[in-house]
């Protein structure tokens, strides 16, 4: 697992910067229902998706939420007196709070079915009734491109998508979240070319692969064979559900 601390500095950068937050923005918004007033952004990160959010819609007052001290500063500089520091697991908010919830890039990193419950249980806490939760699902599989690289990683081992969308449609029912539609964005900036993902893979991106691993370093060699080291392979499109809060 990354540690979000020591990514902050170079978050954006190394995720497609502003045209991404600016794909990932639109797509929220364009599935928000008309007459949204409060926006909670859970998991916000450095704020670069949060700020579009802010400003992509006249009258939406957006809040962002983030637990890594790091990104949270970063956020707060981009959204003065708008960004909270706290756990997902646990938002410091009252029910009913908000009109809307979006968390973009963050059910893939919950450790357990259990903590991604955790995170939906909350966001629905806070959502009015027919308030609209928007996330990101299937976060990995959008980057399975088709490309020389995927072939070389296919064989790494798995483990079980958290945010796959049938489980966390799943989830969503049983917290009083039904579907309200979906959506889907290209990740700009994104396309991985064997260069970059060499260096990913030697940072700790692959979780089933720790830096030093003797398995982890056969896959290192393979890459690194590859032609044409920085030429970038397709951009990944990445999925977006919404869920109206019943009630």
């Amino acid at each position: 697992m990354l540690d979000y601390d020591e990514e902050a500095e170079r978050y954006d950068a190394s995720r497609g910067g502003e045209p991404r937050a600016a794909a990932a923005a639109d797509a929220v918004l364009g599935l928000l229902p008309d007459g949204t007033r409060t926006l909670l952004d859970v998991a916000c990160g450095t704020g670069i998706v949060t700020r579009r959010l802010a400003t992509g819609r006249p009258g939406l007052s957006v809040t962002g939420v983030d637990l890594s001290p790091a990104m949270a500063r970063h956020a707060a500089a981009r959204l003065p007196g708008a960004v909270v520091r706290a756990d997902s697991r646990r938002l410091p908010f009252r029910g009913g709070r908000f009109d809307a919830v979006s968390s973009v890039w963050l059910l893939h990193l919950a450790a357990t079915p259990e903590d991604v419950a955790a995170v939906v249980a909350e966001c629905a806490r806070v959502l009015r009734p027919g308030g609209v939760y928007v996330t990101t699902v299937d976060k990995a599989a959008a980057h399975n491109v088709g490309s020389d690289i995927d072939a070389v990683m296919a064989a790494r081992p798995r483990v079980a998508a958290l945010d796959a969308a049938d489980a966390v449609e799943s989830c969503a029912r049983a917290h009083g979240l039904v579907p309200a539609g979906r959506t889907g964005f290209t990740g700009r900036g994104q396309g991985r070319s064997p260069r970059r993902t060499l260096a990913d893979l030697r940072r700790g991106w692959f979780v089933t692969l720790p830096p030093g691993d003797a398995l982890a370093d056969g896959f290192a060699a393979r890459l690194a064979a590859l032609p044409d080291q920085d030429r970038s392979r397709p951009e990944p499109v990445f999925s977006v559900r919404a869920f109206r809060r019943d009630g």
